[in-house]
């Protein structure tokens, strides 16, 4: 078990991550690559990945274990602010440091198995040698990330933004200590200790640093956090899940034709209307009374809008929460839907 120990300060400065964080997606991918559950969730991205996988994978293969620690560099806090951010700063990242956590994996002492183990000989020659094996690790980084995550970034942020829109209200209702409740069930906020489900027995101690929450599409099961005390709290867990939700590679995935027709169904002014309203966030009863319309049409705009992309629905509580996906942003804003 992860116990996450808060001061006062602490607890006032909890955040939420502004966008879902590239290289804690990428990494976490592949894990999922390798996993042969939630086939329902997975399964389509899984094969559609791996058919466009032509560039090298061995060497994250060997930094990545299927289970357990990986190197906390290959995920530095820049990564929340983009893949080209995130990816500079793991270019800059010090030798020392690279040798330094590589021993830890090569020792195993991070994942609860038994420590002692000696540094594999690929594992030693990349420490050794740190300043020309980095380059070749973010060709298979980038590669990777092309074949993975990019053509379901869309996706990855609706899943996202739905999710910070959900723990957005329980902020709102009732500070950090709801929020920090209203997390996903592997989570439990029992005041001032944040007790999470994990792999091995850990606690962790924020002294005044604050916590930052990262959602993520990739992540399951258990939440993940840094190795390494001293830097950065962050703490990243499962998004929601979306209520009839489709595969990664399902609806944000589909071919562009296909999309087209889904989205000729939307052409309407009520619709516009509805989408609209959803603005920050709805639930299907308030989604009714700002549109105007009853509460079985605004449930059957929204299932609709669904359909095409446009929202997520996330449950809130006893209700649903709607939100409106970078889709149907753009389409807001471009003017897209007809009024």
């Amino acid at each position: 078990m992860l116990r996450i120990h808060f001061t006062g300060v602490d607890l006032a400065r909890v955040r939420m991550a502004g966008r879902p964080d590239a290289l804690w997606e990428t990494i976490l991918s592949f894990h999922r690559l390798r996993d042969r559950r939630d086939a329902r969730l997975f399964g389509e991205w899984r094969t559609e990945t791996r058919s466009r996988l032509n560039s090298e994978t061995r060497m994250l293969g060997m930094l990545i274990p299927s289970r357990g620690y990986f190197p906390d560099f290959l995920t530095p806090v820049e990564g929340q602010y983009g893949w080209d951010v995130g990816l500079d700063a793991l270019r800059g990242i010090r030798p020392e440091r690279i040798r330094r956590e590589l021993t830890l994996l090569g020792t195993r002492a991070g994942t609860g198995v038994s420590a002692g183990s000696p540094v594999t000989p690929r594992l030693r020659e990349f420490m050794d040698g740190a300043d020309r094996h980095l380059p070749r690790l973010l060709g298979e980084l980038r590669g990777y990330h092309r074949a993975a995550v990019e053509p379901y970034w869309t996706h990855i942020q609706a899943q996202i933004e739905a999710e910070r829109a959900a723990r957005g209200r329980a902020l709102l209702d009732g500070g950090a200590d709801e929020l920090l409740s209203s997390l996903p069930p592997m989570l439990r906020w029992r005041a001032p200790v944040l007790e999470c489900d994990y792999p091995v027995d850990r606690d962790v101690r924020l002294r005044g640093r604050g916590l930052l929450l990262q959602p993520s599409f990739f992540c399951r099961r258990t939440a993940v956090t840094l190795h390494d005390p001293e830097l950065p709290p962050v703490l990243v867990y499962p998004a929601a899940a979306q209520l009839a939700s489709a595969p990664a590679g399902g609806e944000s995935a589909r071919p562009e034709e296909q999309r087209q027709r889904t989205l000729g169904k939307l052409v309407g002014h009520t619709r516009s209307v509805v989408l609209r309203a959803i603005g920050d966030g709805a639930t299907t009863s308030e989604l009714a009374r700002r549109a105007g319309v009853s509460l079985a049409s605004a449930s059957q705009h929204a299932c609709v809008m669904r359909e095409a992309g446009l929202v997520t629905t996330l449950r809130h509580g006893n209700a649903v929460l709607h939100t409106v996906t970078p889709l149907g942003a753009a389409l807001l804003k471009g003017g897209a839907v007809a009024s």
